[in-house]
């Protein structure tokens, strides 16, 4: 190759590489506009005006959403409290709902996309979940087709809107698939602890029914159900010679067992008792039945004071839960079933079936 030759090929190559040099520098500007535009489009997700600047999660008074499995819809009380819409009397802990509204009256896009020909090539002909919020007369309403590539993101429509796709993080999407009974307030429990306790009751499970001797009552109908077993029974009574608000010595009977570890574990865990998480507010017949009330495991009565009265608290115990992370459990009066960790009932467990003194201590 000549000199001449070579130069060419070298004048050819630095027009190519500032070609290419423009190109990137264009691209980069389209990028940063389209950014700008995305993150300018956040007051456009939270336009609201009716009672509340753009932005403010305070404006909305209902929300209903579709996560892909499941409706819920929420709606303010008289009071300004949000309940949930199909069951106003359930115990609703709000913190999701405002954590959606908040989500969505800041809503950022991270990308603003003119529509192609299909909406499917963004999952949003069959959306996979959908959201409405209202303030007012006035309602916003979204639709989530697919995630993107990276699988942190979802693409997404506006109130109907074909026209226009929009990028958006995959916050609100998750937030949309917390399970109801997760959004459950649970019940505060009383102060256990040894000061205020009088008395412990346990029973344990019903024992096995002896088999029925064969006779002729059965035949001709005439021979009467049998009674259920008693359920074996530890009674634990807290003795105090000092005034009320000492320590006391526990007694089984006329033993004490005050020292005896299981005890003292079994203390330790009414004083630190609190519900996990609620399994079922309303439950059918076959669903307690199913977590094992139809005959408990065990049944706990505590007696204790409180506010300067004597109060009473049952927990009824039912089955072990699938993953035996925990028990379902029951309070008197409450006819949902909650769940207690297992390290909770451990020791409750052991005296219900072995006793105090059944267990290697």
């Amino acid at each position: 190759m000549t000199w001449k030759e070579r130069r060419t090929v070298t004048i050819l190559l630095c027009i190519a590489g500032g070609l290419f040099l423009a190109l990137l520098i264009v691209f980069g500007m389209i990028y940063r506009e389209g950014r700008e535009e995305a993150l300018a489009g956040t007051a456009d997700a939270a336009v609201f005006s009716s009672g509340g600047a753009p932005g403010d999660p305070g404006v909305f008074r209902a929300l209903r959403y579709w996560n892909g499995s499941a409706t819920l819809s929420f709606s303010l009380d008289e009071e300004g409290n949000w309940i949930w819409a199909d069951g106003p009397e359930f115990p609703l802990n709000s913190g999701t709902v405002s954590s959606i509204l908040e989500t969505l009256a800041s809503l950022k896009f991270q990308q603003v996309l003119p529509a192609g020909e299909s909406l499917a090539e963004y999952g949003l002909d069959t959306p996979s979940a959908t959201l409405a919020a209202s303030a007012g007369e006035a309602e916003q309403s979204l639709a989530f087709g697919k995630t993107t590539t990276d699988g942190d993101s979802y693409y997404m429509m506006m109130n109907g809107d074909e026209s226009t796709v929009y990028i958006v993080a995959d916050t609100l999407v998750k937030l949309m698939q917390t399970p109801i009974y997760d959004m459950c307030a649970l019940p505060e429990l009383p102060d256990l602890s040894e000061l205020n306790l009088r008395a412990i009751t346990i029973q344990g499970p019903v024992p096995a029914a002896e088999p029925a001797e064969e006779d002729g009552g059965e035949e001709d109908g005439s021979a009467e159900p049998a009674e259920e077993p008693e359920r074996p029974t530890v009674t634990l009574n807290a003795r105090r010679s000092s005034g009320e608000d000492q320590p006391a010595l526990w007694f089984e009977g006329s033993d004490n067992v005050t020292a005896s570890p299981l005890f003292q574990d079994l203390l330790h865990d009414l004083k630190t008792l609190s519900m996990a998480k609620c399994v079922d507010y309303f439950p059918s017949e076959e669903a307690a039945e199913i977590c094992g009330f139809q005959s408990a495991d065990a049944i706990l009565k505590a007696e204790y004071a409180a506010g300067g009265m004597d109060q009473t608290f049952v927990l009824t115990v039912g089955a072990r839960m699938p993953d035996e992370s925990g028990r379902y459990v029951r309070l008197e009066e409450d006819g949902a079933i909650y769940a207690l960790a297992t390290d909770s009932v451990d020791a409750l467990m052991t005296i219900s079936v072995a006793g105090m003194r059944g267990a290697a201590q």
